[in-house]
């Protein structure tokens, strides 16, 4: 079993801020797959389908980004899915917009997120697809990160998005250096 996270924050004020790029993303891939976010547990959202004949459990935490990590521990716990079977798609203040990255373990690089599911799952070492959305100096990174794509980097964002419906069942039946090879940005 696996358990793919897009990591945001809830509430319609937070939908196409920077730092809801893993809501967009797994939203996006359940329109894909007609799928809806129908359960809740844990403080989640979630639906689980079947994908190359592995179950898969998609989960958007509820709690804030800061405290992301609780959720996908109790879920990883409830559901007895080990933290090498996880997948963490956020977004990255490092990567330029159009620009993303798959890694398999690393520094949170200041990610409160990040930071969270490090603090409960006590390791660095766990998948992620980080996607980046540029960084202004020039802005508070708080405000910045809660702050509202503009067209022309939505334009480019809808390009990584749409990557989504080959990256996730190619993560479901790949190593996960096969994939990183695979989908090289």
């Amino acid at each position: 079993m696996k358990l793919i996270v897009g990591l945001g924050n809830p509430g319609n004020e937070y939908e196409n801020t920077r730092h809801n790029i893993g809501f967009m993303v797994l939203d996006y891939y359940s329109s894909l797959i007609k799928k809806d976010f129908n359960k809740k547990k844990f403080n989640g959202l979630y639906f689980d389908t079947v994908i190359n004949d592995e179950k898969v459990i998609f989960l958007k935490p509820l709690s804030y980004m800061n405290l992301s990590g609780e959720v996908i521990y109790n879920f990883a716990n409830y559901f007895k899915i080990d933290v090498s079977d996880i997948f963490i798609i956020h977004d990255d203040l490092d990567l330029e917009i159009g620009c993303f990255k798959l890694k398999y373990k690393g520094s949170s690089g200041g990610h409160n997120g990040l930071k969270n599911i490090e603090l409960h799952f006590k390791t660095n070492e766990y998948k992620r697809w980080k996607i980046g959305i540029s960084n202004n100096k020039t802005i508070d990174t708080k405000d910045y990160v809660l702050g509202k794509f503009n067209s022309e980097e939505l334009e480019k964002l809808n390009d990584i998005i749409k990557i989504s419906e080959n990256l996730i069942p190619d993560f479901i039946k790949l190593d996960f250096d096969k994939l990183m090879n695979k989908y090289h940005n």
